[in-house]
């Protein structure tokens, strides 16, 4: 007995029904795996995006500690500096003390005074030349000028400048044309000699601190 065209057309629609659902399932199943795949792969992408902004705020965390570093080091490197450059010119103050405080004790400052005197006279190649002293030591030697200069047996004959020179103590001793002059003032042996005094200076108070650099450099 063959099916009625009603049977036919139902039997169709239920085939069809089913074949649709089977479709519906299936794009489901697919699009709950893309969905997933998709999930995971933001959250894969998210977790390395947060990986990377850790590492860069590490990077950065670093850079910027690294800086206050330098930073400090170098504000502490400027004080240093200044307190060495501080206490170094308190030691010269204090040699310009020492030096004024010597010059007041009369019998070994005037020996000192006469070899310098000898000394820069000497240097200069003129039968006579001119001596120039301070305040102090013009009014001290002024009366007795020739027998000071006379116990120097130099060869030179020193005339003594009739105006006091500016300066602590010593002696500045020139030809009378002005021309050469040597200077054997305190002041004056002090800039001369300067580089030396600061080398010495500086090995003395910093002895330490040199040896040291020099090891980490070996």
């Amino acid at each position: 007995m063959s099916a009625t065209p009603e049977k036919v057309i139902h039997d169709l629609k239920a085939a069809l029904l089913e074949r649709a659902q089977r479709l519906a399932d299936e794009y489901l199943a697919r699009a709950q795996r893309a969905r997933q795949h998709i999930l995971e792969d933001a959250q894969e992408k998210l977790h390395l995006r947060e990986q990377q902004a850790v590492v860069r705020a590490q990077a950065e965390a670093d850079r910027f500690y690294r800086r206050q570093i330098q930073a400090s080091e170098l504000q502490l490197r400027k004080r240093l500096d200044q307190l060495r450059w501080q206490l170094i010119q308190s030691v010269l103050q204090d040699i310009s003390t020492r030096l004024e405080n010597f010059s007041s004790q009369a019998g070994e400052y005037e020996a000192a005074l006469g070899q310098l005197l000898k000394q820069a006279a000497e240097c200069i190649e003129r039968d006579t030349v001119v001596a120039e002293l301070n305040e102090r030591d013009f009014e001290r030697l002024q009366p007795r000028w020739e027998e000071f200069t006379g116990s120097l047996h130099c060869s030179r004959r020193i005339l003594l400048h009739h105006q006091p020179l500016e300066c602590s103590g010593g002696v500045l001793v020139r030809s009378e044309d002005n021309r050469i002059r040597m200077d054997n003032t305190f002041e004056g042996r002090l800039e001369r000699l300067e580089s030396q005094v600061l080398q010495v200076i500086t090995e003395r108070l910093f002895a330490a601190e040199i040896s040291q650099r020099g090891l980490l450099n070996e």
